[in-house]
C-alpha cells in the first residue's frame, strides 16, 4: 500500500470535511455568537463528540480492527465471510448496549449537562433547562456514529478508506444547512436547532455507510447477541482503548466544563471555536495517517515482517513532522488574522475574535503532539495491546486536570488550551519511550536527520508570516471573497516559503519531489 496515497486520499475528503466544518463555524459565529445560547449548544455537541472520540473514532476502531484482520487473513479460514461473521456477532452486543447507554443518557441528561457545564456559573433555572434539551437532542447521535463506526472499521479494513472518511461531510453539510434553513433572531432557536440537526446527520451518515458497504459487498445480519470469545476479547479490548485512544478529548472536557462553571459566558465559545482550527491540520494529518497505520502495521505485524512495521511508523511520523510543524507554527503567530477573516462576522465581536486566537495559539503548540499520538497508538493497538496506552493517558489526563486547576485563574480561556497542549505532549514522550523500551520502535537514521531540520524550516516559515502579517490584517474585517483572498494570500505564501526552507536545509531534498512524482506517475 502506498502510505502517502491513501493518507492523501483521506486527507482530501478530510480537507472537505474541514472546510466545510470552518463555513458552519462562520455561519454559526455570525447567527448565535458567543454567549449562553452558543455554550449551551456546545456543551450540548460535546457529549456526543467525546463518545465519538472515545468509542466509534478511537477504541472501537483499535480493537475491532486487528481482530476482523485476523479473521480475514486466517490461512485457514474463510477469508471475508469469517471477517463478517465476527462483525456480526459483535453488531449484536454492540447494538445492545448503544440502546441500553442512549436511554440511560436520554433519562439522566439533567446531571450529565451539570457535570459538562457546572451549571454555567450560575444561570436560571429556565435557561439551565434549555441547556438539557439541547443535550437530549443531540444523544442519538452517540448511537448512530458508533454503528457508522462498525461499518466504517469493515470498509477500512478492506482499503475503502474514502467511504469512512467522506461520511463527515454529511454532518457538516446538515448543520450548515439548519443554520441557513431555520436560523432565528432568537439565538436560542438557533442553537436548538443546531441541536436537532446533530442527530439528524447520524441518521444520513448510518444510511450512507450502510449502502456503501452493500456497494462492496457487506452486509450484516442481525443476530442474538451472544457473548462468545471473540465478543469478550473485542469489548475486553476496547474499554481500555476508550481511554488510552480519547485522551485529548476527556482533556477538553475537562477544559470545557471549567470553563463553563470558572468563567463567564463565551469562553466555552473561545475554546471550542480555536479548538475547531487547530483540528483542521490535526484532521487532515492525524486522523487520516492514524486510519492507514492501524490496518497496515496489523497486517504487517500478522505475516510476521517486524521491520516492514517499523518502517512505516518511521515514514508515518516523518510525515507527520512535515506538515505538522508548519502548521504549529502558522497557528500560533497568524492567530488573529486568521480568527477574524473567519468569525468576525454578525454576533461575533471583534474582542471574540481576539480571545478566541489567544486560545488558538496555546492549543496550536501541542499540535504535533496530538498527531503523533494517533500515530503511535497503533504501536500498540496492532499488537493488541490497549492498556498501556490508557494506562499513560491516565496520567496525561491528571496532567491536564492540574494544570487546568493552576492556569484557569491566571489566563483565563488560554489556560485550559494550554493545559491540553502540555498534557498531550507528555502523553506522546510516554508512548514514544515505552515502544523503544520494548523494542517495538526505534527512530531510523533518516527520521533523526530530518526531524530537526523539518523544526528550522518551520520555525524560518514561522518568522517571515509574523513579520508578514501585519500585511494582511487591513483585508479581514471586508466582504467575504476579500477575507478569502487575505488567507489564500497568507497561507499560499507561508507554503512557499516553508518549501524553500525544506530544501535549503535539507529536510526535504529535491530528489524526494522527484521520486513522489514517479511514484505518482506509475499508479
Amino acid at each position: 500500500m502506498n502510505l502517502l496515497k491513501a493518507t492523501g486520499t483521506i486527507g482530501g475528503l478530510t480537507l472537505v470535511s474541514r472546510v466545510l466544518g470552518l463555513v458552519r463555524d462562520s455561519l454559526f459565529a455570525r447567527y448565535v455568537g458567543a454567549g449562553f445560547a452558543s455554550d449551551a449548544f456546545l456543551v450540548a455537541f460535546r457529549l456526543p463528540n467525546l463518545f465519538r472520540a472515545l468509542f466509534a473514532e478511537g477504541a472501537f476502531a483499535s480493537a475491532f480492527i486487528p481482530m476482523f484482520n485476523r479473521k480475514v487473513g486466517d490461512p485457514q479460514g474463510r477469508g471475508l465471510a469469517d471477517g463478517l461473521v465476527f462483525a456480526e456477532q459483535a453488531l449484536a452486543v454492540l447494538l445492545v448496549v448503544l440502546v441500553a447507554m442512549t436511554l440511560v443518557l436520554e433519562v439522566f441528561a439533567w446531571p450529565f449537562t451539570l457535570l459538562l457545564s457546572g451549571r454555567f456559573n450560575g444561570v436560571s433555572a429556565d435557561q439551565f433547562a434549555f441547556a438539557v434539551a439541547c443535550s437530549r437532542y443531540t444523544i442519538p447521535y452517540l448511537m448512530l456514529i458508533s454503528l457508522v463506526s462498525l461499518l466504517g472499521g469493515i470498509l477500512n479494513s478492506l482499503h475503502k478508506f474514502w467511504v469512512n472518511a467522506a461520511a463527515p461531510i454529511l454532518l457538516n453539510l446538515t448543520l450548515i444547512a439548519a443554520l441557513l434553513l431555520f436560523h432565528h433572531h432568537d439565538p436560542l432557536i438557533t442553537a436548538r436547532n443546531q441541536a436537532i440537526a446533530v442527530s439528524v446527520s447520524g441518521v444520513l451518515q448510518l444510511g450512507w455507510l450502510v449502502w456503501a458497504c452493500r456497494r462492496n459487498g457487506v452486509a450484516l445480519r442481525l443476530r442474538r447477541p451472544r457473548l462468545n470469545p471473540d465478543v469478550r476479547r473485542l469489548m475486553g479490548l476496547i474499554v481500555p482503548a476508550a481511554a488510552g485512544a480519547g485522551a485529548a478529548q476527556i482533556n477538553l472536557v475537562v477544559s470545557t466544563a471549567l470553563a463553563a462553571s470558572l468563567l463567564g459566558h463565551g469562553a466555552v465559545t473561545y475554546i471550542y471555536m480555536a479548538d475547531r482550527l487547530n483540528q483542521l491540520p490535526l484532521g487532515l494529518i492525524g486522523i487520516g495517517l492514524g486510519t492507514v497505520l492501524l490496518p497496515t502495521i496489523s497486517r504487517q505485524l500478522g505475516a510476521g515482517d517486524h521491520g516492514a512495521a517499523m518502517d512505516t511508523q518511521n515514514r508515518g511520523i516523518e510525515l507527520a513532522l512535515l506538515l505538522t510543524l508548519p502548521a504549529t507554527a502558522a497557528l500560533v503567530v497568524c492567530g488573529e488574522p486568521i480568527t477574524a477573516a473567519l468569525f468576525g462576522y454578525g454576533r461575533y465581536t471583534a474582542a471574540d475574535s481576539h480571545f478566541t486566537a489567544q486560545a488558538l495559539a496555546a492549543f496550536s503548540l501541542g499540535l504535533p503532539s496530538y498527531v503523533l499520538i494517533k500515530l503511535l497508538t497503533p504501536g500498540f493497538h496492532a499488537r493488541q495491546d490497549t492498556r498501556t496506552p490508557v494506562r499513560l493517558a491516565l496520567w496525561s489526563m491528571g496532567i491536564n486536570l492540574i494544570g487546568n486547576l493552576a492556569l484557569i485563574v491566571p489566563l483565563r480561556h488560554v489556560g485550559p488550551p494550554l493545559a491540553t497542549a502540555i498534557a498531550s505532549s507528555v502523553n506522546v514522550a510516554m508512548l514514544y519511550y515505552h515502544l523503544v523500551q520494548r523494542g517495538h520502535f526505534r527512530a531510523d537514521d533518516r527520521l533523526r536527520r530530518r526531524a530537526p531540520r523539518l523544526l528550522l524550516a518551520a520555525l524560518a516559515m514561522g518568522a517571515v508570516l509574523w513579520r508578514g502579517q501585519d500585511l494582511i490584517v487591513p483585508y479581514v474585517h471586508g466582504a467575504w471573497f476579500v477575507r478569502f483572498a487575505a488567507l489564500a494570500a497568507l497561507v499560499c505564501g507561508g507554503l512557499v516559503v516553508y518549501a524553500a526552507a525544506t530544501v535549503v536545509m535539507g529536510a526535504f531534498s529535491r530528489a524526494d519531489i522527484a521520486l513522489v512524482l514517479r511514484r505518482r506517475r506509475a499508479e
